[in-house]
């Protein structure tokens, strides 16, 4: 298959209105069609557009980060975390390999922390508002680079 490299800038916001993220004021976002470095939602828009084009769209939970699964808040001892500090909103990797979960501290009770491994995301419907930038074939290099950071 031969795939495309896309640029975007993209401003999200959550179902208020609330600034989440934004691409403005710096490059473009690229990615590489179908290599899985956006979510599903979001891609499947950009590649039916044309590179100048704006687009608001609307990602539901299931094309996005997912619903929210309970099963991921789990009560754990704090003497089993690799932080000593903690406080209710910290995030941090579960491990040392880079797709290691990323959890949310929900509460801290005693001598136990309740934490979230669901995405910040998951649950939500996210609201983009999209510009594609520019659409091109892909090198052979950037093909190489992407299947390398999958496999890292």
């Amino acid at each position: 298959m031969n795939r495309r490299l896309l640029t975007f800038h993209y401003t999200l916001k959550d179902e208020r209105g609330r600034l989440i993220d934004t691409s403005q004021g710096t490059k473009p976002m690229p990615f590489i069609e179908g290599a899985g470095q956006i979510i599903d939602g979001l891609e499947e828009q950009l590649l039916q557009m044309t590179a100048g084009e704006k687009r608001a769209v609307v990602v539901p939970p299931e094309r996005g980060y997912g619903p929210r699964e309970d099963d991921l808040v789990q009560k754990i001892p704090k003497s089993r975390l690799p932080v000593a500090e903690l406080k209710v909103g910290d995030q941090f990797q579960t491990g040392p390999d880079r797709h290691a979960p990323v959890v949310t501290v929900m509460a801290i009770e005693g001598d136990e922390v309740l934490l979230d491994a669901n995405h910040p995301l998951a649950g939500q419907s996210l609201y983009f508002d999209v510009e594609l930038v520019t659409v091109r074939p892909a090198t052979p290099e950037e093909i190489a680079q992407v299947s390398r950071e999958i496999v890292d």
